[in-house]
């Protein structure tokens, strides 16, 4: 069996931060964008260097906001992509005396957008590139919590945005959107949800906010002036949410992500299905072979390294080691055999599947209820876990509490 890696580039730039937004971005930074997408593009080559022997499951744009990157700058983001990587489905095609290279729909190839940044002109041009599926940030549909929670678009922007990328040809979109933020009922939930749904999207993520330390939500909610919806509030917009969407079609297959048959995100199944996973770009994440690192989140730092041309030729076999010495990798770990079996519990239970003990044996080679029986017993019994056919899975009841469920299988 070939080997398999999924690749995650992070675009850190946005038009203005988010207050609830805690990733690494940084508005007001055009003047390095042309710099970022030469650094990106060396550090693409030289990790098609060291991972040359992998095939290329899925991409993934993310940031930030890809979106706000010049058209010429994201062709050759991606065109280096395609140089470096052999991308699953990737032919060649002669035209003529030029050597052309085609990108088929068999790799899921995303990108995140934000409304408002992207036009007819540039959602063509990801088309062309080989992109076939969006993923537009939506949030909220109304305009009072799109300006607390500071986006830059209205819901009309993301009309003509969603619009623009039906024709330009994209027929895999998704859109995030944030349920349980500060002022929201069920009511107004599920006007926003509705207002959506119309739309048709084949995939929709709906996430509950996390308020993060260091944002402005962080500062409102210390201080008492952010009111959040009460917990009982949050589980009713969890079930209607998942109500309304099954009538419209959609089905859940991961805590707080819905999709039309056969659109399920397949870049981030591979994240819970812990397949090999490689970031590029500043403070991206990575996870290959059991071995988990990150990259630096020093933007100076990260341009000054990849500024230099010869960085790509004293790239060698151990050019993780060598790339740790420079300070772009950080934090490697190896992961543990019991770390390993950790994982693949609490993020597999997160999908509606859950997990199958086989795959858990022919993994790790060791029987799943002599590692985790009484744990399963136990949360089975409190009505948190199903059993069935092999399978283990979070009911509705160990939904409404999964980050202590999960918790429970820490050995």
């Amino acid at each position: 069996m070939n080997k398999t890696i999924r690749l995650y580039l992070h675009i850190p730039f946005c038009v203005r931060k988010c207050n609830y937004c805690d990733f690494v971005s940084f508005a007001g930074k055009e003047d390095l964008f042309d710099d970022y997408t030469n650094a990106l593009c060396r550090e693409i080559r030289i990790n098609g260097k060291l991972y040359q022997d992998y095939e290329t499951a899925s991409v993934y744009i993310g940031g930030g906001t890809p979106s706000i990157l010049k058209p010429e700058q994201m062709e050759r983001i991606v065109s280096t992509l395609n140089e470096s990587f052999r991308i699953s489905g990737t032919k060649e095609k002669r035209k003529g005396l030029r050597r052309q290279r085609i990108i088929r729909p068999v790799t899921e190839f995303s990108i995140e957008c934000n409304p408002g940044t992207v036009d007819k002109k540039k959602l063509k041009g990801y088309k062309k590139l080989g992109i076939n599926r969006i993923s537009f940030g939506l949030q909220s549909s109304d305009p009072d919590d799109l300006k607390m929670l500071g986006r830059i678009h209205t819901f009309d922007d993301f009309v003509e945005s969603f619009e623009g990328a039906r024709e330009a040809g994209f027929d895999n979109i998704n859109v995030d959107l944030m349920q349980a933020i500060p002022g929201q009922s069920v009511k107004s939930w599920m006007r926003v949800l509705a207002m959506v749904s119309i739309w048709k999207p084949e995939h929709i993520s709906a996430y509950s906010l996390i308020v993060e330390e260091g944002t402005p939500f962080y500062e409102k909610y210390k201080n008492g002036e952010l009111m959040l919806p009460d917990e009982e509030t949050e589980r009713d917009i969890y079930y209607y949410t998942r109500e309304l969407l099954e009538k419209s079609g959609y089905f859940r297959y991961e805590i707080s992500n819905y999709a039309l048959p056969g659109f399920e995100c397949r870049h981030n199944i591979g994240y819970w299905r812990r397949d090999n996973y490689l970031g590029m770009g500043l403070n991206s994440s990575s996870m290959v072979e059991n071995v988990r690192w990150k990259n630096t989140e020093d933007l100076s730092a990260y341009l000054s390294v990849f500024a230099d041309p010869k960085i790509e030729e004293d790239i060698s076999g151990s050019g993780a080691e060598y790339l740790a010495e420079k300070g772009i990798i950080q934090e490697r770990k190896i992961l543990t055999h019991k770390e390993q079996m950790e994982e693949f519990m609490f993020l597999g239970l997160r999908m509606n599947g859950g997990i199958r003990k086989q795959e858990f044996f022919d993994t790790f080679g060791q029987d799943f209820d002599f590692t985790y029986g009484p744990v399963v017993y136990e949360l089975k019994t409190k009505g948190l876990l199903e059993e069935l056919d092999g399978r283990v899975f979070l009911t509705d009841r160990g939904v409404d509490v999964s980050n202590v469920v999960l918790a429970e299988f820490l050995l």
